[in-house]
């Protein structure tokens, strides 16, 4: 990828949050900070151009002056669901995704995501343990491709992943950068530990 190609950060904050008893994940307290915004804050000085995909409290998460878009199918049908709103509402040719309940993201993400790229139209983390499909660096040619596998009623990401060429790329010495908030208890363990 060449420094002229411009990459859109994308926080993903659309989902129903089932695990935090339905309530808006990017807009829970991590130390007095929405989750969404920790994430935002990290990747704002890696990336281009800031949006946040959101399909709830639109109004708050507009404050922010960020562009606000939501999913255009319905249903909350997952993370590729945004990554194709994103892709369809923004011009940019690249896109980093990042969910909101992965705070404590690197601050070289995008950087490792380029250079191991590899000519991939899209990359994601392994933490030398588990794969984050969310946490991925996609090129908007992919667009097509994910609206025809979400029409067949397809929802797994690592397939489709995988299907169109990509990989993953090797975080295993920053693993817990990408601990996932996914329930209050999680939330209220990490307000302890800062």
């Amino acid at each position: 990828m060449n420094a002229e190609s411009q990459i859109t950060g994308v926080v993903l904050a659309g989902g129903k949050a089932s695990r935090m008893g339905g309530q808006d994940k990017g807009l829970m307290l991590l130390n007095g900070k929405p989750l969404w915004q920790h994430v935002a804050d990290c990747l704002r000085p890696q990336v281009n151009n800031m949006i946040i995909s959101a399909n709830r409290n639109l109004d708050i998460y507009h404050q922010s002056g960020l562009t606000v878009i939501t999913d255009t199918l319905s249903d909350f049908p997952g993370p590729l669901a945004g990554l194709l709103s994103a892709m369809q509402q923004t011009s940019a040719e690249w896109f980093l995704f990042c969910p909101c309940d992965t705070p404590f993201i690197p601050a070289r993400l995008v950087e490792r995501l380029v250079t191991q790229r590899h000519h991939a139209p899209v990359v994601w983390v392994h933490d030398g343990d588990r794969d984050h499909p969310a946490v991925a660096l996609a090129h908007r040619s992919l667009a097509p491709l994910i609206e025809d596998y979400l029409a067949r009623g397809e929802r797994r990401v690592m397939v489709f992943m995988r299907q169109v060429g990509g990989h993953s790329v090797d975080f295993s010495d920053m693993k817990a950068a990408f601990r996932n908030i996914n329930t209050l208890e999680d939330l209220q363990t990490h307000q302890e530990r800062t």
